[in-house]
């Protein structure tokens, strides 16, 4: 396989499956990629892969696919490099899965080899085109992308086709507390009830709200609903202060509202001070990130 370039992170599973031929091996033989053939392999030279996203496994699911690949057999072939003994799984761990409890021998293989950074990214690829992963398995993925092989946000959007607002928000889904992110992790709380609690401050209320989802079926937008109900709430109880602004900083606010198109405030004291920054919606709040980010 040629060596790939870092702009060439965004160019999908497509570009790694075209051009094979099937060349059927049962002679347990060391097989060498070749790059464009499907081959099958016993399935127990096979492992899965270290840098797999998904964590979690739909037993059901597993069973079902188990169930059709009894009939049909194992239809898309999965892709596998060469590992220390055997075969590492890239993408098609599902598969996999199912095809040993359905007790296949063989499964059809595309052998590629990748660096690390190229692994985990098809892997996300992979699960993310299918929508396998939820929103935590996501925000890992996406943390680990940064952390481990120094991705920017922006490498990443291209990467695997989302904006950076939606890159950032689901990355902080990881600032809640591990009992809700495992809730999100068993299904139990979709990314959108997560992003709609994570919007509220206090810990104890997100998990009595988490549980109200579960226990109540909420929606998305009645979480929203009462997270907004409670930030205008806890507004309502600050005292009102003063805010005096003298002509120059009155001056620079107009200047910004200019640039960010919507109200900014200035408060400005002997020591510190703040900015704030008006927003009326999640697309406005999406645009003010975006335009945030651009200059980095």
């Amino acid at each position: 396989m040629t060596a790939a370039k870092n702009s060439g992170l965004g160019r999908g599973l497509e570009a790694l499956f075209n051009d094979v031929q099937i060349n059927i091996d049962r002679g347990g033989r060391d097989l060498e990629p070749s790059g464009n053939e499907i081959l099958f392999i016993s399935i127990n030279d096979i492992k899965p892969n270290s840098n797999q996203p998904r964590k979690t496994f739909s037993d059901d699911k597993i069973e079902e696919l188990a169930q059709s690949i009894k009939v049909h057999g194992v239809i898309q072939p999965i892709m596998v490099q060469k590992a220390e003994k055997g075969y590492e799984i890239v993408a098609g761990e599902r598969r996999w899965r199912a095809a040993r409890k359905a007790q296949i021998k063989e499964l059809p293989c595309i052998i590629r080899q990748l660096d690390e950074r190229e692994n985990m990214l098809v892997a996300i690829i992979e699960n993310m085109q299918r929508e396998d992963l939820n929103a935590i398995e996501e925000a890992l993925a996406f943390e680990q992308m940064t952390r481990k092989f120094d991705l920017t946000q922006e490498d990443i959007s291209k990467s695997v086709g989302k904006s950076r607002p939606y890159i950032t928000n689901t990355i902080r889904l990881l600032k809640l507390d591990q009992e809700i992110q495992q809730y999100i992790m068993e299904g139990k709380l979709s990314g959108g009830h997560a992003r709609a609690i994570l919007s509220i401050k206090d810990i104890k209320r997100q998990h009595a709200v988490a549980r109200m989802i579960i226990d109540k079926g909420l929606s998305v937008r009645q979480v929203e609903q009462i997270a907004g109900e409670e930030a205008a709430a806890k507004d309502r109880k600050k005292p009102l202060k003063r805010r005096i602004v003298d002509s120059e900083i009155a001056s620079v606010e107009n200047e910004l509202k200019t640039v960010f198109g919507t109200k900014v405030s200035i408060t400005h004291g002997k020591k510190r001070g703040k900015i704030e920054i008006d927003y009326y919606s999640k697309e406005e709040l999406e645009r003010l990130i975006e335009l945030f980010l651009s200059l980095k």
